[in-house]
């Protein structure tokens, strides 16, 4: 489905990064940002057939559809390997599309010095991994492959002249929307958080491995597992403070079960981390589903109160809070200062 995270597709260029949250490039600093990965980091890149050109996708920013899963802005505008469930090319072929490029000269020698990867691998593997009925048993041997695969990519990436690779670490998968619909928007799942611990504990490694094998600490890796958890700790708290009137208590996203006052009655569901913007009306529609000419799905009154957008992504507000809590981390990898933000 095209609401789903499942878009390892995209390979796209933004020549000076100033364009990533109002960032200034200083002189000799990287200049250059190629981004290969899925709809955590697509700026529209996608074709119309995609969802989020859709309504009421970018409703935030710039105003109508544009091919951001988001309301607005995503992550690379801030600063899966194998096959998914989406007939698109996924990241090995994406690479190879880069290397025909470079084989055309459409980029230098020089463009390939002053520029940094950055890779977004943010479930789509494990998505389709559960949707194609694999089981719990055998998720960590998945898990063990996918990342293999993930390691060998990034390798190649440098090989092929890029003098930085940054890779994202996996997310809490079990506090996105759709796992934790189950719980009412309460609680993360604890299953799903320990897969990404797992695949970002594995990740270190194989990072760490490529930094030793090349002699220089050429590969980094971001951790969005914290700035999630971070960044919806913040939100929580702040939703929290604001509603002393409401006796229930807020989302634990720590994956326990969040207790609730003994008459406290929401005065808005977007106090709920959790809980996305916008959601399907029905268990079998999703955020942007049309049937007939009517809308199948209910949008929050406020996108930038809510954390979540729909079941997978994060609102315009969400990414910023996350990119807020990893701005001292991109600001040294790009040897920059950020300036601003959205």
């Amino acid at each position: 489905m095209d609401n789903q995270p499942h878009f390892i597709y995209l390979f796209l260029l933004l020549s000076v990064i100033t364009t990533a949250a109002g960032a200034y490039a200083h002189a000799n600093s990287f200049t250059k940002l190629f981004v290969f990965g899925d709809s955590y980091v697509d700026t529209g890149n996608r074709n119309f057939t995609a969802s989020s050109w859709n309504e009421p996708y970018g409703i935030t920013y710039p105003g109508r559809p544009a091919g951001h899963f988001s309301d607005g802005h995503v992550f690379s505008e801030y600063i899966g390997v194998f096959d998914t469930l989406v007939a698109a090319p996924n990241m090995t072929i994406q690479i190879g599309l880069f290397e025909q490029l470079l084989e055309e000269k459409i980029y230098t020698e020089d463009d390939l010095k002053s520029s940094i990867a950055l890779v977004s691998v943010s479930g789509n593997d494990y998505n389709a991994y559960i949707a194609r009925g694999g089981s719990l048993l055998g998720l960590p041997a998945f898990i063990v492959s996918v990342v293999k695969q993930l390691g060998l990519d990034l390798q190649r990436i440098h090989d092929l002249g890029v003098p930085k690779v940054v890779v994202m670490g996996i997310q809490p998968l079990g506090c996105l929307p759709q796992f934790t619909k189950e719980y009412s928007y309460e609680k993360c799942n604890e299953t799903g958080n320990l897969a990404s611990l797992f695949h970002n504990l594995l990740l270190t490694t194989v990072v760490e491995e490529l930094k030793l094998e090349n002699g220089e600490p050429e590969f980094v890796m971001l951790d969005m597992y914290d700035a999630f958890m971070s960044a919806m700790k913040k939100h929580e708290d702040e939703t929290a403070s604001s509603s002393i009137l409401d006796q229930g208590s807020g989302p634990d996203i720590s994956g326990q079960s969040a207790v609730s006052g003994k008459s406290g009655v929401r005065t808005s569901e977007l106090k709920d981390t959790l809980r996305p913007c916008c959601a399907g009306i029905t268990s079998e529609d999703s955020c942007g589903d049309v049937e007939n000419g009517e809308k199948k799905y209910n949008v929050c009154i406020d996108p930038k109160m809510a954390f979540f957008w729909d079941s997978f992504h994060p609102t315009q507000a969400g990414w910023h809070a996350i990119y807020s809590v990893l701005k001292c981390s991109i600001a040294n990898l790009f040897q920059t200062e950020l300036w601003g933000s959205f």
